[in-house]
């Protein structure tokens, strides 16, 4: 083998890596990873969890956060982003508004400051 041998499989070398790094680039930006691809391993709960993502066109998309018990809905684009809905209750978490009370059957009842005078 002479060196003109060795130098074109160092030019196909760098060209197919080169190829691998562009496409891994594209993938990225244009947000096709599944969610949770890149998550990081950390020993404690993660307080803050991207729930999905759901591309709208090339440059906007729709992004659900999960912070503790709460959820956000969030709109990122390339030059604003914005938030479309704050504090949405986790699924199948219940949740009662102040003065009421839930039974096992899931309906609400109305409490009386007073008790029960019936």
């Amino acid at each position: 083998m002479d060196i003109a041998e060795y130098a074109k499989f160092i030019a196909a070398l760098a060209f197919v890596i080169a190829l691998i790094g562009g496409f891994a680039w594209l993938v990225r930006r244009a947000g096709l990873l599944p969610t949770g691809v890149m998550k990081r391993k950390t020993s404690k709960a993660p307080r803050l969890v991207v729930r999905e993502v759901l591309p709208l066109d090339a440059k906007r998309r729709l992004v659900l956060v999960q912070r503790d018990d709460v959820e956000h809905l969030l709109l990122l684009g390339s030059e604003s982003e914005s938030v479309v809905e704050r504090g949405i209750p986790m699924p199948g978490a219940i949740r009662s508004a102040p003065g009421t009370d839930i039974d096992s059957t899931g309906s609400a009842n109305a409490r009386s400051s007073e008790g029960d005078n019936a």
